[in-house]
């Protein structure tokens, strides 16, 4: 019996930890082959690649900072070496300065920017002249790009960035027959969580507002990153998924 994803490949960014971790595993599972992009985190990518192989699928780890274009460009370059194409591409690398707007200058902005905005554009220069028709691309979002979130300012307006590009993009490429997304998430305790100060009120709010709750899991968040990368998501285009139990019609 075959894979809802059999023989397509998957090529995700930040793909080490978190959400990208458990996207790799869920897309792998459903058949696809994987690579993935990493900053720092050689080892917990390699641990991931092994994981990937164990189920039969092939799998690879690049080395790349997405805030550099020319950076995604050499990682990508290698992966190119052993794959020949790439049907689902998904950047949901991020980073971000934790402070308030007024404490925030020039470098903090491009920093946000150049990695939790620009790299989805990035991204979709690199993989979309190797991507098949019925290709996908999605960007991970979070609500403060609609929101004010104390400390969150900078990342909150590069997410809302993020949102424009996915939309411009898939305007440019649904001629190609490629869709371009955004997953939203809501409040997930993953490594990334643990650098906010005010993390364990951010836990608790979520677990009293959100009618799905407690919690909600990497794991998830990766379940409707894969609905988009089905081809029952077909006409499905320009459209930020809101993946957060509830909270977000909370009040």
């Amino acid at each position: 019996m075959s894979l809802p994803l059999e023989n397509r490949v998957a090529f995700i960014t930040g793909g080490s930890r978190g959400i990208g971790r458990a996207t790799a595993l869920k897309l792998a599972h459903a058949g696809c082959d994987v690579g993935l992009a990493y900053y720092n985190s050689h080892e917990e990518s390699e641990a991931v690649c092994e994981e990937i192989r164990s189920l039969g699928r092939r799998a690879m780890a690049v080395q790349a900072d997405v805030s550099k274009p020319d950076s995604l460009a050499e990682g990508l370059s290698e992966f190119k070496k052993e794959f020949d194409k790439i049907d689902i591409a998904i950047s949901n690398a991020a980073l971000g300065v934790l402070r308030p707007a007024m404490e925030m200058g020039l470098k903090h902005f491009r920093r946000c920017m150049e990695t939790n905005a620009l790299a989805l554009n990035s991204l979709a220069q690199e993989v979309v002249p190797i991507m098949p028709e019925g290709g996908s691309i999605i960007g991970l979002t979070s609500l403060g790009s609609e929101r004010a979130i104390p400390n969150y300012t900078f990342i909150g307006a590069s997410k809302a960035a993020l949102e424009a590009i996915a939309r411009g993009l898939a305007q440019e490429l649904g001629p190609k027959g490629i869709r371009v997304n955004c997953v939203s998430a809501g409040v997930v305790d993953t490594d990334a969580l643990k650098h906010f100060p005010n993390r364990e009120h951010l836990l608790e709010e979520y677990k009293e507002r959100t009618p799905l709750g407690p919690t909600l899991s990497p794991a998830q968040v990766a379940d409707a990153i894969y609905l988009l990368c089905l081809p029952e998501s077909a006409m499905v285009t320009g459209h930020t998924l809101f993946v957060d139990g509830g909270y977000a019609i909370s009040g």
